[in-house]
C-alpha cells in the first residue's frame, strides 16, 4: 500500500492518536493500585483486573467504534464526529465509575486504612476521550450554547456519580472526608486569593494597557519592566516581597493592623498582581489597536467626542481581546496561588505541600485535582464571555 493510500484511510489523525495512546496506557500501566494504609506505596492493578467483564468489554466495543470514526469508512465525516461526542464520554463515564466499583469491591475484606488509588493508566485512559470531544467540537464548528449544554450534561453525569457515593471509597475522597472541614476553608481562600489579585490587576493594567496605545513613547519601557516581573520565578518573587512587607508593617504599625505582613495573603496577592499585568496590558494595548481607523473616523464624522468614541466604540470593539487576557490571568493566578501556600497564605496549595511532606500522594491530588478543575471551569466560562462580547457577525 502506498503512502498516499494509507494515508487516505485515516480521517482523524488525532482521533486516532488518541485512541492508541489510550490504549497502550490501558495495556501497559496500572489503573489502580491497592495500598495498606495512605503512606505505603500501593500494589498496581491492570485496567483489565480492575474492571469487571462487561466494563472492560464495552470499553473495548467503545474503542471499535471510535477506531471506525477515525477511519475515512464508514461514515461521513460530520456522522464520525457526532457519533464520537457520543462514545467518548461514555468511555470517560464508564472509566470513572468502573474505577470507584472496583474501589467498593477491593476495600470490602481490607482493613480501614487500606487506600485504593489511581493509577497512571487511569489518568490517560480518562484524559483521552475528553481530548477526543474537544478534537470533535473544533471539527464541527458547532456553536456556543450547544457546547455549554453538552458540558453542562457531562458534568452533571460526573456530578450525579459523587452525589451516589460512586467514587467514595477511592483514597482521595477518604482525604476528603477527613479534611472537609479544612478543604472548604482552603477552597475559600484560594478564590480569595485570585479574585483579591485579579481586581487590581484589572484597575492597574486597563489604564496601562490604553496608555500603551495612546502614548507609543511609554511602550517599549512599560512592556519591558512587565516582560521582567515575568522572568522572576514564582517562589523567587513570593521570597523576595517577605523582608520589605515584614519591615514595612513593623514600621508602620497601622499596615500590621490592616493585616499586612511579610507572610500571608500580602505578598501573596502582590506576587499575583505583577504577574498579572503583562497579559492584561498587553491584550488592552491589542485590543485598542486591533480597531479600525476607518471606524474612528466614521464616529468621528458623526460628531462623537473622545469620550463617547472610547466607551461606544473603542472599548466595545476591544472587550473581546481584553477577555481573552483575562481569561489567560485568570488561569494563570489559579495555578500560582498554589506556590502561595509556601508562604503561609494558605489556599490550596497547602493540601499539596502537606502531602508531599507527608509522602500521602492523595493528599496532593486533593490539592492539585481541586486546582485543575477550578482552571478548567474557570477557563471555559470566560470563553462563553470571550464569545458573547464579540459582534454578531463575528461570533
Amino acid at each position: 500500500m502506498s503512502k498516499g493510500e494509507s494515508e487516505g484511510l485515516v480521517a482523524n489523525r488525532v482521533l486516532l492518536t488518541l485512541l492508541v495512546a489510550a490504549l497502550i496506557g490501558a495495556a501497559l500501566l496500572p489503573f489502580a493500585a491497592m495500598a495498606p494504609n495512605r503512606l505505603v506505596s500501593g500494589q498496581s492493578v491492570g485496567l483489565v483486573s480492575a474492571l469487571l467483564a462487561w466494563q472492560w468489554g464495552t470499553l473495548g466495543l467503545l474503542a471499535v467504534l471510535l477506531g471506525l470514526c477515525a477511519l475515512s469508512r464508514p461514515f461521513s465525516l460530520p456522522a464520525a464526529y457526532r457519533l464520537v461526542l457520543v462514545a467518548a464520554p461514555l468511555w470517560l463515564l464508564l472509566v470513572l465509575y468502573g474505577l470507584g466499583s472496583y474501589a467498593d469491591r477491593a476495600l470490602e475484606d481490607a482493613s480501614s486504612a487500606a487506600r485504593i488509588s489511581q493509577g497512571a493508566a487511569f489518568w490517560i485512559v480518562a484524559f483521552c476521550p475528553v481530548l477526543m470531544i474537544v478534537d470533535a467540537f473544533q471539527r464541527l464548528h458547532t456553536n456556543l450554547a450547544l457546547r455549554s449544554l453538552y458540558a453542562a450534561l457531562l458534568a452533571g453525569s460526573v456530578a450525579a456519580m459523587f452525589a451516589l457515593d460512586v467514587f467514595d471509597g477511592l483514597a482521595i475522597l477518604r482525604e476528603y472526608a477527613n479534611n472537609r472541614e479544612l478543604f472548604a476553608a482552603e477552597f475559600a481562600t484560594h478564590l480569595r486569593l485570585v479574585a483579591s489579585a485579579l481586581g487590581p490587576a484589572l484597575a492597574i493594567g486597563l489604564p496601562l494597557g490604553l496608555l500603551a496605545h495612546r502614548r507609543s513613547g511609554a511602550r517599549g519601557p512599560l512592556f519591558g519592566l512587565l516582560n521582567f516581573f515575568q522572568t522572576i520565578p514564582s517562589i523567587a518573587l513570593f521570597a523576595l516581597l517577605v523582608a520589605p512587607l515584614a519591615a514595612l508593617s513593623e514600621a508602620l504599625p497601622f499596615l500590621r493592623a490592616l493585616g499586612v505582613k511579610g507572610i500571608g495573603a500580602t505578598p501573596a496577592i502582590i506576587a499575583l498582581i505583577m504577574y498579572a499585568l503583562l497579559p492584561i496590558v498587553r491584550n488592552t494595548y491589542a485590543g485598542f489597536a486591533g480597531v479600525a481607523a476607518t471606524t474612528l473616523e466614521a464616529a468621528r464624522g458623526m460628531g462623537m467626542t473622545s469620550r463617547q468614541i472610547l466607551w461606544r466604540v473603542e472599548i466595545p470593539l476591544a472587550l473581546p481581546v481584553i477577555l481573552s487576557g483575562l481569561r489567560i490571568v485568570t488561569v494563570q493566578a489559579i495555578g500560582l496561588t498554589v506556590v502561595a501556600a509556601l508562604i503561609g497564605a494558605g489556599g490550596l496549595g497547602s493540601f499539596i505541600f502537606q502531602g508531599l511532606g507527608q509522602y500521602a500522594i492523595d493528599l496532593v491530588l486533593l490539592g492539585a485535582v481541586p486546582t485543575i478543575a477550578l482552571a478548567v471551569v474557570a477557563d471555559f466560562l470566560l470563553q462563553i464571555l470571550v464569545a458573547i462580547s464579540k459582534p454578531a457577525g463575528a461570533r
